[in-house]
């Protein structure tokens, strides 16, 4: 089935980093997209990506200078975590992952999720992008996984904070915010929505962050391409200030293959080069990529 219209394929030739990650690091958020032949997308998706295959992912860790993934279930495949199962059975060790269930995953088909490197399962709350499940299903869920170790990522929008969370702060196991909440970084740094950010990490330590993802963030720029190494300046404040305050509950990754981007496609190596500006130290650095994904993910 062809992409969705106005669908833009992950960038085919990214470029080397002039950043070198540390002896370790793991790039903590990115997907994989069937191959649709093998593993078909949901009936009921929001839109069709191109193919984005393990092989290709772990190429692409290599050329960046990483050695490890952490791999999320994209939407467009729903609940059906094959693709990314054999993804992680593909990598030998080297990958871990966070899945999509429902209520009616038995505990067998958890324990098996759990032996084939799956640690986590992500909650959506990001409208445009799936229906809404019932927030008692995603409770009894997170009841169900958090014997197993496994943390519950949440996705939303930062507007949507003070709704969610009576039911964010009720979930029994370490919670990982997905891009910050999405911030609006076209307000102030200091301005309420992202103070209230700030309070639920502050208030609550069982909530880690990702700081990723500035290609989303970003409304001026400069886009991570044609060789541009300070790109999305107006993301910076936003990501150094959690990683600053949060040092050991934040995690990095680069998001490829980038689904449902509209106006641009990142040169995912210099995506990498924007790290040493929001973890300005080799310290940090090594909280951010080394640290904080092998103690969430492979301890």
């Amino acid at each position: 089935m062809p992409m969705s219209a106005g669908y833009v394929p992950f960038h085919p030739n990214p470029s080397k980093p002039k950043y070198k990650p540390p002896a370790g690091a793991v790039d903590a958020h990115n997907h994989v997209f069937g191959p649709e032949a093998k593993f078909p997308f949901a009936p009921k998706r929001k839109y069709t990506p191109c193919d984005a295959s393990a092989a290709q992912l772990f190429a692409l860790r290599d050329r960046l200078g990483f050695e490890r993934n952490v791999i999320v279930q994209a939407t467009c495949h729903g609940s059906d975590n094959r693709a990314l199962v054999d993804a992680l059975k593909a990598a030998n060790g080297k990958a871990m992952g966070v899945a999509t269930v429902r209520r009616s995953i038995t505990d067998q088909q958890l324990k098996d999720l759990h032996a084939a490197g799956v640690r986590g399962v992500r909650f959506n709350f990001v409208k445009r992008l799936v229906d809404f499940t019932p927030k008692d299903e995603l409770l009894e869920i997170a009841s169900r996984i958090a014997p197993l170790g496994w943390h519950v990522v949440i996705y939303f929008e930062a507007v949507d904070l003070p709704e969610l969370w009576d039911f964010f702060t009720a979930l029994p196991t370490t919670v990982v915010v997905d891009h910050m909440g999405r911030p609006d970084v076209s307000k102030a740094i200091d301005g309420p929505e992202f103070a209230l950010f700030e309070r639920f990490m502050r208030e609550h330590p069982n909530v880690w962050s990702k700081v990723t993802c500035p290609e989303r963030l970003s409304v001026t720029g400069p886009p991570a391409l044609n060789g541009e190494r300070n790109a999305y300046r107006d993301v910076v404040p936003f990501a150094k200030r959690i990683v600053e305050s949060f040092p050991d509950r934040v995690l990095w990754g680069t998001d490829w293959p980038h689904p449902n981007l509209k106006n641009h496609m990142p040169d995912d190596g210099l995506l990498v080069d924007f790290i040493p500006h929001i973890a300005p130290t080799a310290a940090l650095q090594k909280k951010l990529l080394v640290d904080n994904p092998m103690r969430l993910y492979w301890s």
